[in-house]
């Protein structure tokens, strides 16, 4: 019995005859209309910044939740759909045991935090993919930032430059004008661990490219 192109379609867990698994790839392609997220790996610590889209003047900028905290010393930056990156990473927060899923999630991940080695970037993806990165980007602008990064990133950059360049970056791929209330900026450090900047750190990032 030969199956249809549609219930391949539906199917999550069914190959169909060219080996594809058609709703991993419909997850993955979802990601590249999401906001563009970076991440950075340094030798002071791992720097994470993502494009917030404020649809509406009447919306509060920090409702929006782009970055979050998984352990002390971890963090995640997200694009895709906001609610299965919750799901995926109140997983994460309790280490998840194994998730029953109807469907892919339809979200991508940077995950960055400190370990004894240093400090690690990793990036996951719908199909189950977990790579490590020195630094990345994802989301609709990944294709024009990550040309940047594999230009412009070095073993010997500083946080401060990782700052300057994720925002840089970030300026060039967004539609709107970059400010302080529509993106958002953390840092996994040795020292202190996880931290989501500050508006006012932020826009002293945006005043140094300026």
């Amino acid at each position: 019995m030969y199956l249809t192109r549609s219930e391949y379609d539906r199917g999550v867990n069914t190959f169909s005859p060219e080996g594809r698994l058609f709703q991993v790839e419909y997850a993955i392609e979802a990601i590249k209309l999401g906001s563009t997220a970076l991440g950075i790996q340094t030798k002071e610590g791992v720097l994470l910044a993502v494009e917030k889209r404020v649809t509406s003047k009447l919306l509060e900028p920090n409702s929006i939740e782009k970055i979050m905290e998984i352990d002390r010393h971890v963090g995640c930056a997200m694009s895709g759909l906001t609610a299965d990156s919750r799901t995926m990473i109140d997983h994460a927060r309790v280490e998840a045991q194994e998730a029953i899923m109807s469907r892919p999630f339809g979200v991508a991940l940077l995950i960055a935090g400190v370990d004894e080695k240093g400090p690690q970037l990793f990036h996951a993806d719908p199909s189950g993919t977990f790579t490590q990165y020195d630094a990345v980007a994802i989301g609709a602008g990944s294709e024009g930032a990550n040309t940047e990064l594999q230009e412009q990133f070095h073993k010997s950059m500083t946080l401060v430059e990782a700052e300057n360049l994720s925002l840089k970056l970030l300026k060039q791929v967004m539609e709107e004008k970059l400010c302080a209330t529509n993106i958002q900026v953390a840092s996994v450090t040795p020292a202190d661990g996880f931290q989501i900047y500050s508006d006012e750190k932020v826009q002293q990032i945006i005043e140094r490219l300026n």
